[in-house]
């Protein structure tokens, strides 16, 4: 019985934050499938199965009802969610926060496998939106809803730093469960993945990493996620509106590392306007609320590329930085990247001709 109380009521405080005074307790034969009275799905549900989690490393039974993962790996989402939770001021109240706080929380794991834990409770999935960033107004609904000439968005899984190539530049990796990249798979991959599939079950190693290969060259590729592998599509990035210098030029390797910085073991939101010549995605980009291009910008360390982005904003960080003489504007004259490179293939010209 005093397991019981102690257990309800650290699950309000979950709730309701230091502020609860618990004056009356509960019957255990009362208590709910999640252990809470009267209120069985929503947020006193999670925040009790969480302080339960909590005393015991235990997760709800009946959750693997609704999601396929191991009981490893849903022990990782409740101690990840238990560390958000205890560490949102105020903490959730609404079914709507609480979905919010679960999908942020675990934004690198199955879509899937977050709504099957979202259902479990009764949460909402995915939950209305925050108010966009400030920079730009953007619905998370689907890209007819789009502001005029976003093309669609982008959610990435984790960034790895090795595959971010300057400071204006990545390759990222999207899941293929998501809706817009599952319809649009080509047969050649689907082809190769079922082999693979096949293979690996007869131990032959050999061609399952050929079968790979052969997926890698058609832009696809398996990443290891959460114990697990993903196929995911690759894209080449290019962030819209400004230039950072070239890694051979002064400040090239402090803006790539800037850019790791921000991106690093993040998922991204990308709200793409156009592909390049290159085959590169041309977007905006944004890292946990952070709008990436004006991190840079006001750190120091691009210029805004006026020629081919004309945003007032982008001219008004690109000032603050000049005006603070930040990053590579600590140099009196830096060399701008779109003239460097203009001068050296005029230099590799000469010297072919010559």
């Amino acid at each position: 019985m005093i397991i019981v109380e102690n257990f309800v009521e650290k699950a309000f405080r979950l709730i309701y934050g230091r502020c609860y005074d618990p004056t009356t307790t509960e019957d255990p034969e009362s208590l709910g499938p999640h252990v809470v009275s009267a209120l069985d799905l929503g947020v006193p549900a999670i925040a009790h199965d969480l302080s339960y989690f909590d005393t015991t490393f235990q997760v709800p039974e009946g959750l693997s009802r609704h999601v396929v993962s191991s009981m490893e790996v849903q022990a990782n989402w409740y101690r990840e969610l238990l560390e958000a939770w205890e560490e949102a001021t105020p903490p959730p109240k609404t079914r709507e926060e609480a979905a919010r706080l679960v999908i942020q929380t675990l934004k690198g794991d199955e879509q899937a496998e977050v709504e099957g834990l979202l259902a479990f409770y009764g949460l909402p999935h995915p939950p209305p939106p925050p108010p966009p960033p400030t920079f730009i107004q953007v619905s998370a609904e689907s890209p007819s809803s789009l502001p005029e000439g976003i093309q669609f968005e982008l959610h990435t899984l984790p960034i790895d730093a090795k595959d971010v190539g300057d400071g204006d530049g990545m390759t990222i990796y999207v899941s293929t469960a998501d809706p817009q990249e599952s319809k649009s798979i080509p047969r050649e991959v689907l082809l190769a993945v079922d082999q693979r599939l096949e293979v690996r079950g007869r131990k032959n190693s050999k061609r399952a990493d050929a079968l790979h290969r052969q997926i890698i060259n058609l832009g696809y590729r398996f990443i290891n996620h959460q114990n697990g592998e993903i196929l995911a599509r690759k894209y080449r990035i290019r962030l819209r509106g400004i230039d950072a210098p070239e890694m051979s030029m002064p400040f090239g390797n402090e803006a790539k590392d800037e850019l790791v910085k921000l991106v690093r073991d993040r998922c991204l939101r990308m709200l793409v306007y156009e592909i390049d010549q290159y085959g590169r995605i041309i977007a905006d980009v944004f890292c946990d609320g952070i709008f990436v291009q004006e991190a840079m910008l006001k750190k120091g360390f691009a210029w805004h590329h006026k020629a081919f982005d004309q945003r007032l904003a982008l001219a008004t960080w690109e000032k603050e930085a000049m005006e603070k003489r930040v990053g590579l504007w600590a140099s009196p004259n830096p060399e701008k990247p779109w003239e460097w490179k203009k001068k050296n293939r005029r230099e590799e010209k000469a010297s072919i001709l010559s």
